[in-house]
């Protein structure tokens, strides 16, 4: 658990309906969301203040400026929060609670231009037997149970329309205005990805699946099938990410964690941009990271990148727990989700009319 019991904490970039859960992830002395960084002036800031950025809502500069405005010989203690990768059930643009979040005390771990806590322990953790272990029935676990970020959509033993020998490659799309996508895409859209993938591969059979935040109307991105088809072979909609890798021989992404769903099963992947799981001998990657030098077992990637990384929230008891009770409990919600019509219904009812209010929160 992330602890500063002695430390007032500053949350900036928080949306309200994030200040409503992520205050069981930490415990502090105080906790204070500021909706703007000429709020900090109300405070007398000193050395064990720490301040939480969520994702790339602010520029760490703007903020270090401000600081230093106050007080220039405090050297602030900045830190990056963003999802998890084991997140919900249903989509984070839902205004779905997450059962995960990271805490980076160096940067964005979506952001290869710069080191993270999370490229730290890949490149330099020693893992024990213990871990490997564990991080292996992990592996098994996620790939039985079909969890995967996001776990709305059904399970399905897909058939794609390749010819008989003909490679099947599967093209996740992203979200455009994604920070992974602007700061780990290399300047890639998806149009200009899905014509790339085409050109090295011109005799596959290219199956491309809209993000499910563009689906929803959510957020921005390509869906439009006229412009897909010209390109593609393929469109899935409604199937999920585990069922769409297991029926593809290979995954093409720029920076999409269907790319580390992918390697879980075993899957080819190859990465345009920079993703957190590219640089460690698991992927074939078209762009070099050379802080990136370890050649690291899939295990040990998942020990890393699940096991150590992340802090996970138990639902009910808002305690932190173990990332294998997050992976029980989203387990059994799904099954409920799929089962239970009441239950479907209500979580879909609800995720409607939230997708109604969203842009106000």
């Amino acid at each position: 658990m992330w602890v500063f019991s002695n430390h007032r904490l500053f949350f900036l970039g928080f949306t309200l309906w994030k200040r409503s859960f992520v205050k069981a992830f930490f415990k502090a002395k105080s906790m204070h969301f500021l909706n703007s960084l000429k709020e900090l002036e109300k405070f007398r800031l000193n050395d064990d203040d720490v301040f939480l950025i969520w994702g790339k809502r602010l520029e760490e500069e703007d903020l270090k400026t401000q600081i230093a405005k106050q007080n220039t010989n405090l050297k602030p203690k900045i830190c990056f929060v963003e999802d998890g990768f084991i997140r919900s059930v249903s989509l984070g643009s839902d205004l779905t609670r997450p059962f995960s979040l990271v805490v980076d005390s160096k940067g964005l771990y979506i952001d290869a231009s710069k080191p993270s806590d999370l490229e730290e322990i890949l490149q330099n953790h020693i893992f024990d037997e213990e871990l490997l272990k564990r991080a292996k029935s992990l592996i098994d676990k996620l790939k039985l149970y079909k969890i995967s970020k996001y776990n709305t959509l059904k399970h399905d033993n897909l058939h794609f329309k390749a010819k008989t020998g003909q490679k099947t490659i599967l093209i996740p799309a992203q979200v455009e205005d994604d920070a992974s996508m602007l700061l780990g895409g290399g300047g890639l859209d998806t149009l200009q990805f899905i014509q790339k993938v085409r050109e090295e591969n011109p005799d596959a059979h290219l199956v491309f699946k809209p993000h499910p935040d563009v689906l929803s109307g959510n957020r921005k991105g390509l869906k439009d099938e006229k412009i897909i088809l010209q390109i593609c072979d393929e469109m899935l909609h409604h199937s999920s990410i585990h069922s769409a890798i297991e029926a593809s021989d290979e995954v093409h992404t720029i920076t999409s964690t269907a790319g580390f769903d992918a390697l879980l099963r075993r899957k080819k992947v190859v990465v345009y941009g920079t993703p957190f799981y590219a640089g460690w001998g698991l992927s074939e990657d078209r762009v070099e990271i050379k802080r990136r030098s370890r050649k690291l077992s899939l295990e040990e990637l998942v020990a890393g990148v699940l096991i150590l990384y992340p802090l996970y929230l138990h639902p009910k008891t808002k305690n932190l727990c173990e990332v294998e009770t997050s992976l029980d409990i989203i387990t059994q919600m799904q099954r409920a989700y799929f089962s239970k019509f009441y239950i479907k219904w209500g979580v879909d009812s609800r995720n409607y009319a939230l997708r109604k209010l969203r842009r106000t929160w």
